[in-house]
């Protein structure tokens, strides 16, 4: 059995490529192609394995693109169980902008999944249950009822496994009415959800702090983008400065954030120190290009930099 298992519904072969200027109408001419397994669940397992934790990384997968997203799993030595499904999985196309940093990221909707493939992937999950930790990560991918990930959640508390959850949408609504261990929303998420501006400190924490109380997470971890991010639970709330890094693209920098903070409260760590586990382990994955994520040394090495205080 292992400590913390991953699910993804609809993972995705994330390509990458580079041009000077983004621009319509012509033809674009790009540099050449990185190419990585995605996926939330898939990432947060990338990351988890780097840091040496005992995962497994569970996700759908179909058609050729499903075999070489798997292959570039294999290559990571992730442990992973794929669920075969019968329609091709995605991919995700990212281009970044070298005249201005910025990453122009295009996202698929993903396969059809049939009731008999999903009930499959539930069972699983239910056969397969994490001595610690149920990630689960990602969106839905079309077909799959709202209410999903919140059976999983109720399903894994039966059992004493602690969810986390990083997902959006109706079926993160669902699965905050039966209640998680740690929820990781982005602020543009936590504002969609409480449906609050949130314009400073105090308003969300204050919003985190509302989903604690309602019983839909004991720990709420926001991140803020370049104002770094804040940690809440019943009894503590913590916030951190974005560290200054060489930045090379922003994506993948949440999914490394869960991986840290997941490791290190699996380790037995403090919420405290995950929370600073979890900020070098995003700062670590803006450090390379495409979904390459974070590497153990890069978050080893930029751990004393982060600055925690309490709010």
């Amino acid at each position: 059995m292992t400590d913390i298992l991953t699910l993804t519904l609809n993972p995705a072969l994330d390509v990458l490529t580079s041009i000077d200027q983004v621009s319509d109408t012509h033809k674009m001419r790009c540099g050449p192609t990185l190419k990585h397994p995605g996926g939330g669940g898939v990432n947060v397992a990338r990351v988890l394995h780097r840091l040496g934790a005992s995962c497994v990384a569970a996700y759908l997968a179909g058609g050729v693109t499903g075999e070489r997203h798997h292959k570039l799993m294999n290559a990571e030595k992730v442990r992973c169980h794929v669920m075969p499904i019968a329609e091709e999985t995605r991919e995700s196309f990212s281009v970044h902008e070298t005249s201005s940093g910025n990453d122009f990221r295009f996202v698929l909707p993903g396969p059809c999944v049939t009731d008999a493939e999903l009930d499959a992937c539930f069972d699983y999950v239910a056969q397969h249950l994490p001595k610690q930790f149920l990630v689960i990560s990602g969106g839905l991918p079309p077909g799959v009822p709202d209410d999903f990930y919140a059976r999983l959640a109720a399903l894994a508390q039966q059992h004493g496994v602690r969810v986390v959850l990083d997902t959006n949408g109706p079926a993160l609504a669902e699965a905050l009415k039966v209640g998680v261990y740690l929820f990781k929303p982005s602020l543009r998420e936590l504002r969609d959800l409480t449906g609050q501006a949130l314009p400073d400190t105090d308003s969300q924490l204050a919003a985190a702090q509302q989903l604690i109380d309602r019983g839909q997470a004991h720990i709420v971890a926001v991140s803020l983008g370049e104002q770094g991010a804040m940690v809440v639970s019943a009894t503590e709330r913590w916030r951190a400065r974005s560290i200054a890094v060489a930045v090379q693209t922003t994506i993948g920098a949440g999914d490394s954030f869960v991986g840290g903070m997941v490791w290190a409260l699996a380790c037995g760590d403090s919420l405290v120190k995950a929370f600073q586990y979890g900020m070098a382990s995003g700062a670590a994955a803006l450090l390379a290009p495409g979904t390459s994520l974070s590497q153990a040394a890069d978050v080893h090495h930029l751990l004393p930099q982060v600055v925690v205080e309490a709010v």
